[in-house]
């Protein structure tokens, strides 16, 4: 009996070796290369012949498809997808252990009107059923499968025929076609190949529920995420009781919107004003602590920049920031030192955006300038006062997009003054609020300084 051939597959990146190595030189990951039988050439699948009838058409000539979405009864979700999940569709959600995706999966599927099969590969059906009344849901329409094998779960959705099918999760899913473990790489690019085509010949929805790796990826290979229509990223910190969801991948809708959520003890609540959670309710005013107007796709809310600019005791000073971008926070430094003149040098300068989220924004630039002057010149700002432009090198004041809706926003949630950028144009007569255009950076600096308290 001849030997079996073996080839050696990476299972962070997938890429394939004639031997075993400690670390891969395509991804740089140590102990990730494992060992997988090869298939037989008279064993793997063989392509169809060519179809030379086929031929190629214009835009005019193919047929209008509209295809209705199906609601999740979650606005939040259904900001994110675009207005609800495409029937035919696979959508993947990835998220750190704990954040809360299968209780995301598990209300959605209580809360669409129409038949779900939630087949779960880490829960038995009496934890999922402990967790729904936790959750303090039900619903008749959802059925429940504790399996792994993908065959079985295929089979069940033929009979059961549902609408939408939730796989939790497409790591500890496995198909019989191949021997290895799963989980593996070969395992997952399978089951999602299967399911894949399965979910367009059907018409059915899956969302499949996938785990991340300490470098915050979506566990096995990158071809999973380009297999999928929709990949959905749901993060967050643990300690804070704010979720966010964001789109990374979608074919068929915008990857700018997020969704906010709020984690208590029945489950994710929908936040549909984030404004009012993501500032301090304190009237007091502190030095440090400043507002901006951020956009996060077609949505405008008012989040608090906190910054402490002190002493460095340590002898090397300190540049650390929670929710933005640490090198953005240099540069910013940057400027102040050179075209305002502060010395920052020896001062260690930490930057935080409240409510644990982060905020890749660059309209808060002025926000974040604003409170490193107040925390070092020990300046307290208003409570009523909120900023929105960008700071450029030159220690000039630039507009930013979608400036309307940014002072919109600030007036509709009582706030008196807003500082742009003197070059943004907008349309938009503002009567409960004064908008204040500045030019460049010395210009903030001697507005701030009127701010007494």
């Amino acid at each position: 009996m001849a030997k079996q051939k073996v080839k050696y597959v990476c299972q962070n990146c997938g890429a394939t070796f004639p031997k075993w190595l400690g670390r891969c030189p395509e991804c740089g990951a140590w102990n990730s290369i494992i060992e997988v039988p090869e298939i037989p050439e008279s064993k793997k699948i063989k392509t169809a012949p060519l179809n030379l009838e086929t031929s190629a058409k214009s835009l005019n000539e193919i047929s209008s498809l509209r295809k209705n979405r199906i609601k999740t009864g979650i606005n939040e979700l259904d900001r994110v997808l675009g207005g609800g999940i495409v029937p035919g569709s696979v959508v993947l959600l990835g998220g750190e252990p704990g954040i809360g995706k299968s209780t995301l999966a598990l209300q959605m599927a209580f809360s669409v009107n129409h038949p779900v099969l939630y087949a779960s590969g880490e829960e038995s059906l009496e934890q999922i059923k402990l967790r729904a009344e936790r959750l303090k849901i039900a619903n008749d329409e959802v059925k429940f499968l504790s399996e792994t094998l993908l065959e079985n779960i295929l089979h069940i959705v033929e009979n059961e025929k549902p609408q939408i099918v939730i796989i939790d999760s497409i790591q500890t899913t496995q198909t019989q076609t191949l021997e290895s473990l799963a989980g593996s790489v070969s395992q997952i690019r399978e089951t999602a190949a299967q399911i894949q085509q399965f979910a367009k010949q059907k018409n059915i929805s899956f969302l499949l529920i996938g785990h991340i790796t300490k470098q915050g990826q979506i566990a096995g290979p990158k071809i999973l995420e380009h297999i999928v229509d929709t990949v959905l990223q749901f993060e967050g910190d643990r300690n804070y009781m704010y979720r966010i969801l964001r789109s990374v991948k979608n074919r068929f809708g915008s990857t700018s919107e997020i969704g906010i959520f709020e984690m208590q003890n029945t489950g994710l609540v929908e936040i549909t004003n984030p404004s009012q959670l993501l500032m301090s309710q304190s009237k007091e005013p502190f030095s440090g602590v400043s507002i901006a107007a951020s956009i996060e796709g077609l949505r405008a809310f008012m989040i608090e920049v906190q910054a402490l600019v002190s002493t460095a005791v340590y002898g090397t000073p300190q540049r650390s920031a929670i929710g933005f971008d640490n090198r953005r926070l240099s540069m910013l430094l940057a400027v102040l030192e050179k075209r305002l003149g502060m010395r920052l040098g020896n001062k260690d300068v930490f930057l935080n955006i409240a409510g644990g989220i982060k905020v890749d924004d660059p309209g808060i630039d002025l926000a974040v300038v604003s409170s490193i002057i107040s925390s070092s010149a020990d300046i307290a700002l208003p409570k009523n006062v909120c900023f929105a432009a960008e700071v450029g090198l030159t220690g000039e004041i630039r507009p930013v997009h979608r400036i309307e809706q940014r002072i919109k926003e600030a007036e509709k949630l009582g706030f008196k003054q807003i500082f742009v950028s003197k070059y943004a144009k907008f349309n938009y007569s503002p009567q409960k609020i004064e908008v204040v255009s500045i030019g460049k950076i010395s210009e903030l600096y001697a507005h701030l300084k009127k701010f007494k308290f």
